[in-house]
């Protein structure tokens, strides 16, 4: 008669056997699609209210670098949204089921659509616009589909004055309100002073004021809410400010399924070893 030792090792080793199936039976699906696929370069994007953003979408095909795409359906939805975002059917936009709140403010790049590039030009954006979009596209070749997260925002960089040794940095547009810090050369924060002001749209503009500078040193300025980080170096010259801004954008909040896989994985591991 098997020891309860022996009944835990076998059984251990039956789950290992059911798990290992079932990672191959996930791998042979995913081999046995379609041999073209579609793709984002970026599936989480922040777009800047009132400006223009590209929605990335792309069909692939392995292994046929320059292969042209015939018979290109590309369908852009939204979310929650009744109607489309766009559509484009038998070489044409179809826009019949277009939903009014995009009408007049979006566009495929058409001289490269054959190239695989579905991806969406969206004109003016609003604060509206934040959600989900969905990405399908079919061909002769295959297709797929892909969900975009978008995120919207207001941001500028700062522009910076000097007078009798203040500083002053000003910047127009920012949503949601964020907060300013300033920092010297060496990285300490110093005491500043900030003035916020909420115009009709709810958009913040900033005034933010550091004394005493002084010549030839440079001073960060970061301007700062839940989605943009503008990073501002600000150097005290003698006929003005020489400044230079770059912005960082922050990563969505949600888990991608390769993670969540991941996560699970690691889970079962730790219960099959406990």
């Amino acid at each position: 008669m098997a020891s309860l030792g022996q009944i835990i090792f076998w059984s251990m080793i039956v789950l290992i056997f059911i798990f290992a199936a079932i990672i191959i039976l996930i791998l042979a699906l995913t081999l046995s699609g379609p041999s073209s696929e579609v793709e984002s370069s970026n599936r989480s994007t922040i777009a800047n209210l009132g400006q223009d953003v590209r929605l990335s979408c792309f069909l692939l095909l392995p292994n046929e670098g320059g292969a042209q795409f015939s018979d290109v359906s590309i369908t852009w939805r939204k979310e929650g949204l009744s109607g489309l975002v766009y559509q484009y059917q038998d070489g044409a936009a179809n826009l019949r089921d277009q939903n009014p709140d995009f009408r007049g403010r979006t566009q495929l790049f058409t001289d490269a659509i054959n190239k695989g590039n579905a991806s969406l030009l969206l004109m003016r954006v609003r604060s509206s616009d934040d959600g989900v979009y969905s990405c399908s596209v079919s061909s002769s070749s295959g297709g797929g589909s892909v969900s975009i997260r978008l995120r919207t925002a207001a941001f500028s960089a700062p522009k910076f004055t000097n007078t009798k040794d203040i500083l002053i940095a000003e910047a127009e547009r920012w949503l949601p309100k964020p907060s300013v810090t300033w920092l010297d050369y060496d990285g300490k924060v110093l005491n500043a002073s900030t003035t916020f002001n909420q115009n009709s749209a709810g958009i913040f503009s900033i005034v933010s004021t550091l004394q005493p500078v002084t010549r030839l040193d440079t001073y960060t300025c970061h301007i700062q809410n839940t989605m943009v980080l503008a990073i501002s170096e600000a150097t005290v010259t003698g006929s003005g400010v020489s400044e230079r801004t770059t912005f960082t954008f922050s990563a969505a909040t949600s888990v991608p399924a390769s993670n969540l896989l991941s996560i699970m994985t690691s889970v079962l591991c730790i219960y099959y070893l406990t």
